[in-house]
């Protein structure tokens, strides 16, 4: 039996914290999706959370602390897709198929325009880019192929990470994705999906280590016209 010190006070909702951060961090990725940094802030975040302003403020004092956290997400969300929870390399440049983490790397950055923008630009442009838990963790997968029996000599790993991400990343800025239709953006997730594969087969691993993703490239050519 519920007596009357029992009761929450009412009109009033308890939340529980971490769940009230999380619907706050996705209402700012939403945001963030749609009209990028310039379009953010705490007071349309809490909006569209359906928290006061107030409560924004415990969890994120600056709209630059809800950058960063979007920042963060992105590289666990990414780090989660890839490489899972096996903290071990295994010879490939991610813990997954070559072609499978190709397919995730794009589809989000296509999906995900600005979120991608963000995040590039912010570890790019900070101090130490391999505090970045994703870009690190790639950087070392990468490493761990070129160093294998399976690439080609003389591959500088940190440049090509630095190439393969910001390739990911700006290509749906180029194409301006965000303004797409569902057909076309599929169209051009195709087209990048390829084209990073032809890289990576011709550029960084031996194709003949390789031969199921040569016959991929092979299928996917485009037709030439006669």
């Amino acid at each position: 039996m519920v007596g009357p010190t029992d009761a929450p006070p009412s009109g009033r909702r308890r939340r529980n914290p971490q769940a009230t951060r999380e619907e706050i961090l996705a209402a700012a990725r939403t945001v963030l999706a749609s009209d990028g940094p310039d379009g953010l802030s705490l007071s349309r975040v809490a909006h569209l959370a359906g928290v006061n302003r107030g409560t924004a403020y415990q969890h994120f004092e600056t709209r630059d602390d809800l950058i960063q956290a979007t920042v963060d997400w992105v590289s666990e969300h990414l780090l989660q897709r890839i490489f899972g929870d096996n903290d071990e390399g295994d010879g490939q440049p991610h813990n997954r198929p070559i072609f499978e983490a190709i397919s995730i790397l794009v589809d989000f950055a296509v999906e995900n325009p600005e979120l991608g923008r963000i995040w590039l630009f912010s570890v790019m442009s900070s101090d130490n880019p391999g505090e970045n838990a994703f870009f690190r963790r790639f950087a070392q997968s990468t490493r761990d192929l070129a160093e294998s029996e399976h690439s080609e000599e003389g591959i500088d790993a940190e440049a090509l990470s630095v190439v393969m991400l910001a390739g990911y990343f700006l290509w749906p800025l180029w194409v301006r994705a965000n303004s797409r239709t569902t057909r076309e953006r599929e169209a051009m997730t195709r087209r990048m999906r390829r084209e990073m594969l032809r890289l990576m087969m011709h550029g960084v691993v031996r194709a003949e280590s390789f031969p199921h993703l040569q016959q991929l490239l092979d299928d996917s050519a485009p037709q030439k016209s006669r």
